[in-house]
């Protein structure tokens, strides 16, 4: 029989989640406070200049086929994947480049005229990482972990795949070169992680991209959020935007469904959110005897760092500038210990700069560029930054280094400008902590001592999201919604 449940939050997992349980039978709505759908993935309009406000980087494609598989379409007639390669043009201060992509050739012919010895050790790395993909990401990224025994039985492989490694440190281990090693081990910060924190399970990332590829969505990634939409209404769902919810109701200690700001009451049998963890217990789960522990539980835990985005349009075209770009600063392991660790906004910057006209034309107007760049900061944890103060400043700087560094007279060819701090994460996205991943993925709070996808203490609630088992990153967000989705319907059916 039918059951009625409600998603909070229009993200890549609480869109992925309705989508499977609407496909499964159930009648799904979700509820968006914002004004458009997307969450992270929102997107920015302004003089016909187009910015994707959150992730750009599409791997494992497959998961969000498997979504339109659901009814047999194929996700090819909705949106198109246009394949990025390669995948990265990486830049260090001192001068060096090195382009990232699928191409074997041009990998062997790079990493030996950097260092000769470590084309051997970067094979010996690729075998490594095939083996953690498979059992990381294959075998357990869509499993439950809902229990301790459940982290019991894969320590084991866990142990065997060295996940007690730093990312950072399993690099190293096959690779000499210091430029190459950072080449290889900066994937991590795409998931709100430092490579000198984050448990080498996460190499994995790097075979995923070798195995699947990098894309980016004609259209930009707001046309995958459209699409998954609308695919969702066709399945019978329904979504509200502009709907902010007050708190999440409960009966006898169960989810009874939630309450808008405007006083209105909707029932649902269970209710996903996708709202951050601390927002979700401390305000949303207020009236529940559990919602003091599990508030100060997540308060404890380790928030990924957070970002300062510009997005900018340009009224020239900078062809010479690939898709993504990585600009590496002077320093790398002091870089991170001042954003993870003591909280300290650095003089220095490493950037990721998105150029989404590289492939789609259309998301500017003619004969000009639309970008964004980031460059990850501290979270609001330290207080240390005062962001309305610094911001300008900070994202001039940043735009000075570009010009520099890059794209000649940018300050004279910038058209449009928006800049995103911390405490835009904290207020826009009510993000803990200002962190643009939820939880930092470490070792002591990956997938069991990670948020679980299911609410043992308080029935009918579940989670999806960066903050849940997997993690970060689309992919990790779609496998987390693969996660809950099959556990609320094993529930419903009971």
């Amino acid at each position: 029989m039918s059951k009625k449940v409600i998603v909070i939050g229009s993200g890549f997992g609480g869109l992925a989640t309705a989508i499977r349980l609407q496909a499964g039978g159930h009648q799904v709505t979700v509820f968006e406070q914002r004004d458009k759908p997307g969450g992270r993935a929102y997107v920015y309009e302004e003089k016909s200049f187009v910015f994707d406000a959150g992730p750009t980087v599409i791997t494992a494609p497959e998961l969000l086929q498997e979504l339109y598989s659901l009814r047999g379409l194929d996700m090819s007639q909705f949106v198109k994947l246009l394949p990025i390669d390669p995948f990265y043009d990486l830049r260090w201060d001192d001068g060096y480049r090195f382009q990232y992509g699928r191409n074997i050739e041009s990998l062997e012919k790079q990493i030996s005229d950097k260092n000769i010895q470590d084309w051997d050790g970067y094979q010996k790395f690729l075998e490594f990482t095939k083996k953690v993909y498979q059992k990381g990401y294959v075998e357990l990224a869509a499993a439950p972990f809902l229990d301790f025994s459940s982290m019991i039985k894969v320590a084991p492989d866990l142990i065997r795949l060295k996940s007690y490694k730093s990312v950072y440190s399993l690099v190293a281990d096959y690779i000499q070169d210091p430029h190459l090693r950072q080449a290889f081990s900066f994937h991590t910060l795409l998931v709100g992680g430092s490579p000198f924190r984050t448990p080498s399970i996460y190499t994995l990332i790097h075979y995923l991209e070798r195995q699947s590829g990098v894309y980016f969505a004609k259209g930009g990634t707001g046309a995958i959020i459209r699409s998954l939409v609308q695919y969702f209404i066709q399945l019978g769902g329904h979504l509200y935007t502009n709907s902010l919810i007050d708190e999440i109701t409960f009966k006898n200690g169960s989810t009874s469904g939630v309450r808008l700001s405007d006083g209105a009451h909707h029932e649902a049998d269970a209710v996903v959110s996708n709202a951050d963890l601390v927002l979700t217990y401390e305000k949303l789960c207020r009236s529940h005897p559990q919602a003091v522990f599990k508030t100060s539980k997540f308060k404890k835990m380790n928030h990924s760092m957070s970002l300062v985005v510009i997005y900018f349009g340009t009224s020239k075209k900078y062809d010479d500038v690939l898709h993504h770009t990585v600009l590496f600063g002077p320093r790398y392991k002091e870089l991170l210990s001042d954003i993870f660790e003591s909280g300290y906004l650095a003089d220095d910057f490493s950037l990721y700069l998105h150029r989404s006209t590289a492939s789609d034309d259309d998301l500017a107007p003619p004969g000009c560029d639309s970008f964004y760049v980031l460059a990850p900061v501290p979270n609001l944890k330290h207080e240390r930054i005062d962001w309305e103060k610094t911001k300008n400043e900070y994202a001039q700087k940043i735009l000075n280094y570009l010009e520099k560094k890059l794209l000649p007279n940018l300050n004279k060819n910038i058209v449009v400008k928006k800049i995103f701090t911390p405490n835009d994460f904290q207020s826009e996205l009510q993000a803990f902590e200002g962190a643009a991943f939820s939880l930092e993925p470490t070792l002591s709070q990956s997938a069991y001592f990670r948020a679980q996808n299911k609410d043992r203490q308080i029935p009918g609630l579940y989670l999806v999201g960066a903050g849940t088992h997997p993690g970060a990153g689309v992919p990790g967000v779609l496998n987390s919604a693969k996660v809950t989705a099959s556990l609320v319907a094993e529930d419903l059916f009971k």
